[in-house]
């Protein structure tokens, strides 16, 4: 006879967002879906029992900005860093991606590309994974249509607004290369318009896609970036992350956010998304031009990098990253904005750089020869558990910002919960459990961490994708049972 359910976990305290308690309980799952939540269940109900140990259960949590196969193999990263995922609590990785240099070197159609991605990708992700598009050319604002409604990706970005003149490293000259633009296209503000023209459009005619269409800006302002990096960079004084950020400004940061919000307004788009807002000066411009331009729903997403790290922390190269780590005042004010429920999610902007590509060989300590980015998804949920928790932040409120808001937002309607109809992605962690990260611990490939030696409380100690354990107690379990999200789902 068939049971009612195929896995069974006892005796967890559940985390649930928008609710303020955590209860003990037992869950039942289903075909990959959460089928009944309750106290007491019967073992004989189930195929399989899972003994929960009262640990904390949360939803999976969603890593709503990644950047899997920016420096290495979409297929072979997809590997390693979804593990990584899973160590961190992630159940669904969200990659923005784009044609151009890195990720998979290729320019031209999207009807091309987006194949080629979801070739690489299948079978190689041990957690679910969605993917956000960039259109870089100008030929592709017209396949902007195909990706919304046929490819299930209708949040374009990360539209990088400092590429048009400044290099992902620094001051560069070759963007046209770089992109692999046509020889009559610009990756300018023109061609910013242009999207959010063509997204606005997208929604007028498509009413029940709409809430999900829209663009995700980074928001730097490329003609003050090389003005400064090229003072900073011949004064000579400031080294490290302390130059990083003074050779890219807050200010850069809060005038892009104000070009964003002038622009969708002008064109009448509904929804833009602030990416990885890193200082009181940006963070201050999205909420100006919430109130400039209140039919212009700006979503407003903060990196877990900006709250653990500030220009004092003892990292160097490893901890150069765009836009850059700020000093601690950033660092205090946008913790204020995450308790006082401002900030709606909270990602890690993983980037997986390899230590050998990470820093130059020759001179290792340069920050201006080092490469931008570093992974960080084996630490979302623990980190932001313990260093949240530790400032008032309640677990329910972890599991909003981590799981349930960019779940909602990103049109993941069967994530982001642990309720019957959902799907079963579930993470159980010790809350007492003491931890020091070591990048000997990670499953990422990178090697390295800018966040070794921080300590903290709550360690991911299982984690289940779709009703199926994939992380338990450091190591990975079983086989690559990652599936692709079209969205909305």
């Amino acid at each position: 006879m068939t049971k009612p359910f195929d896995l069974l976990i006892k005796n967890v305290r559940l985390v649930r967002p928008n609710q303020d308690d955590i209860q003990t309980t037992d869950i039942g799952v289903k075909d990959g879906k959460f089928a009944r939540i309750g106290p007491a269940l019967a073992t004989e109900m189930a195929e399989t029992v899972y003994d929960g140990r009262g640990l904390l259960a949360f939803p999976g949590a969603v890593d709503a900005h990644m950047h899997v196969g920016i420096y290495r193999d979409l297929a072979e990263d997809a590997r390693s860093e979804s593990q990584a995922a899973a160590q961190g609590g992630v159940t669904t990785a969200m990659t923005y991606i784009r044609t151009g240099s890195y990720y998979l070197n290729m320019g031209g159609s999207w009807r091309d590309f987006w194949p080629e991605v979801l070739r690489r990708s299948e079978g190689n992700y041990y957690v679910d994974y969605a993917y956000h598009v960039s259109p870089i050319e100008s030929g592709q604002l017209a396949e902007m249509e195909y990706l919304a409604t046929e490819a299930g990706a209708p949040n374009f970005g990360e539209v990088f607004m400092f590429y048009g003149s400044h290099g992902l490293h620094g001051r560069s000259d070759n963007q046209r290369q770089w992109l692999m633009l046509p020889d009559d296209d610009e990756y300018d503000l023109a061609h910013f318009d242009q999207i959010c023209r063509r997204a606005a459009e997208l929604q007028r005619r498509y009413p029940d896609l709409a809430p999900y269409i829209q663009v995700s800006f980074h928001c730097e302002t490329p003609e003050l970036l090389r003005a400064y990096e090229k003072h900073v960079c011949d004064a000579g004084v400031l080294t490290g992350l302390a130059a990083w950020h003074t050779a890219r400004p807050p200010h850069s940061e809060a005038l892009a956010i104000a070009i964003v919000g002038a622009m969708a307004h002008a064109a009448g788009l509904r929804q833009v998304n602030i990416l990885h807002i890193t200082s009181r000066a940006a963070m201050e411009a999205a909420l100006t031009a919430r109130a400039a331009w209140p039919a212009v729903q700006f979503g407003l997403e903060v990196a877990a990098a900006h709250l653990l790290l500030d220009t004092t922390s003892d990292c160097g190269v490893w901890g150069k990253v765009n836009p850059p780590i700020r000093t601690p005042e950033d660092r205090e004010y946008l913790w204020q904005k995450v308790l006082d429920g401002t900030v709606e999610w909270i990602i890690t902007d993983h980037a997986a750089c390899p230590q050998g590509m990470k820093a130059a060989a020759d001179d290792p300590d340069n920050i201006w020869l080092a490469r931008a980015g570093f992974g960080g998804t084996e630490y979302l949920l623990p980190a932001i558990f313990s260093e949240g928790t530790r400032r008032g932040l309640s677990p329910n409120r972890v599991a909003e910002l981590l799981c349930w808001n960019p779940a909602q937002r990103f049109g993941l309607h069967h994530k982001g919960d642990v309720a019957p109809g959902y799907d079963a992605d579930l993470v159980l962690l010790d809350p007492e459990a003491q931890w020091t990260i070591d990048p000997a611990d990670s499953l990422s490939a990178q090697e390295y961490t800018p966040f070794a030696g921080l300590s903290g409380r709550g360690q991911v100690k299982q984690t289940f994708v779709r009703g199926h354990l994939v992380y338990d107690n450091g190591r990975i379990v079983g086989r690559p049972l990652g599936v692709y999200q079209s969205r909305p789902g």
